[in-house]
């Protein structure tokens, strides 16, 4: 059956939307924590500057979730994209601690208010178009792919072109000496993602169009955000299903933290030099998000052979968890071979986590309506940013070596045990349609409809 042409736009859009967010993201990856560490940041602090993102995201990810419900997915992304201009400019020419301190809440705060917008408006698109049973892993599949794929792109830019402009004839001191030392080669990748936020904010206000919602009054928005965070939290505290895909997703945030914390520095040791630290970092980061984009893009696949959406996701976290183990045995190693299975490892955590994404939120969507599709968005996102946060803060004491490694693996390891299910599976991908009727609960009674 052809797709009907306005759905191929509404997907064309959000796979743009996506792109035009996660680009800026992906040019911070290689450069910012070598920015820090430029800039004079020891490591304990670079985790608190870190810590200080997730922990305001996690902070603000369901009031931003149950902004995003009362006044339309539009605005609340507009927001997000002006913040993350701020904190990329504060990030890119900031000196002192309080300053990147600042850069990194506003980025957290960015974070939260985009966690589920986009993909919320997706699928009400989706929904209203094709009813409340349509598949929507395919499209969430693209939308994975897509970010991934911007992921790689802004990695791979972010890592070249402060080696570009240090290997060059002297830009990268002149650029440097004429600004008094504010911008560090370094520094360039964090400014090109703020112009290419300006970007993404002015798609956003032109082209996700949403139905309109009644006028909202300041009154309507502080009695309907509490309302739909109380249906947030009821969410998990009532759902099993929903429960176990928030423990993966803190799972998850936990050996991300791990990665993004650890990586960049045991690549740059490898080198010897921060600039070369940034290309050879980038040209993981890419290959990592490339093995994400791929693993998003065969979710559905994973899901039919699998036989539903719960096995796909044990074998996803289950393949990633293994990646980052095997990181964890090769850490205290720097001959060819441990780096080549540590490389190996590190493409193994992005693959299964890029195929785990999209079957756990085509579960999750199945559990909720379009009235609290962000606010549960945002409370897997909490989970995420939360358990980030703490795996963050305890990595900075810990002891270097294979210890931070083997942690994040053994959180991540219990993240997937948890879809061992004897019974028969909740829901099959292949057969959702036809069964959304009958295992997808309503929210009745005394639960709030959106959630």
């Amino acid at each position: 059956m052809t797709e009907p042409p306005d759905m191929r736009s509404a997907r064309r859009r959000y796979v743009t939307a996506c792109v035009l967010f996660w680009l800026p993201a992906g040019l911070a990856i290689a450069p910012l924590i070598l920015l820090f560490t430029e800039r004079g940041m020891p490591l304990a602090a670079i985790a608190s500057f870190f810590a200080a993102h997730s922990l305001t995201a996690a902070v603000l990810e369901l009031p931003t979730g149950g902004l995003s419900d009362v006044l339309g997915r539009r605005t609340v992304l507009a927001a997000a994209g002006l913040l993350n201009l701020a904190a990329f400019l504060l990030q890119g020419l900031g000196t002192t601690p309080w300053v990147l301190t600042c850069g990194m809440v506003l980025m957290g705060a960015g974070r939260a208010l985009s966690s589920g917008p986009a993909e919320a408006w997706y699928v009400d698109i989706v929904h209203a178009h094709s009813g409340p049973g349509a598949d929507l892993c395919p499209g969430l599949a693209r939308g994975k792919s897509a970010t991934s794929a911007a992921l790689a792109t802004g990695t791979l830019l972010g890592g070249a072109v402060p080696w570009l402009l240090a290997t060059g004839p002297d830009v990268g001191t002149r650029l440097s000496e004429a600004t008094s030392g504010l911008v560090l080669p370094l520094s360039v990748p964090l400014l090109l993602a703020a112009a290419i936020q300006i970007a993404f904010v002015l798609y956003v206000l032109t082209a996700l169009r949403e139905p309109p919602r009644p006028a909202a009054t300041l009154y309507g928005v502080l009695r309907g955000i509490p309302t739909t965070i109380a249906g947030g939290l009821r969410l998990g505290a009532r759902d099993a299903l929903a429960r176990r895909i928030l423990l993966s997703a803190a799972a998850a945030g936990s050996a991300l933290a791990v990665i993004e914390l650890l990586t960049p520095g045991r690549v740059a040791t490898l080198t010897g030099a921060s600039e070369s630290g940034a290309v050879v970092f980038a040209s993981l980061a890419c290959a990592g998000f490339l093995c994400s984009g791929l693993g998003s893009h065969l979710a559905p696949l994973i899901a039919r052979l699998a036989g539903s959406g719960e096995r796909a996701v044990l074998a996803s976290l289950g393949t990633s968890a293994s990646g980052l183990l095997l990181l964890g045995a090769t850490a205290a190693s720097t001959g060819a071979p441990a780096t080549a299975l540590a490389a190996t490892g590190y493409g193994l955590v992005y693959l299964g986590r890029g195929s785990a994404s999209p079957s756990e939120n085509d579960l999750l969507h199945r559990r909720v309506t379009s009235a609290g599709r962000a606010t549960a968005l945002s409370v897997q996102s909490l989970a995420l940013q939360l358990a980030g946060a703490l795996t963050g803060l305890l990595i900075g004491v810990l002891p270097p070596g294979p210890i931070p490694w083997l942690l994040g693996g053994a959180v991540l390891l219990t993240g997937a045990l948890l879809w061992i299910h004897r019974g028969k599976p909740t829901l099959a991908i292949a057969t959702a349609t036809a069964q959304h009727n009958t295992v997808s609960p309503s929210w009745s009674g005394d639960a709030p409809p959106r959630i």
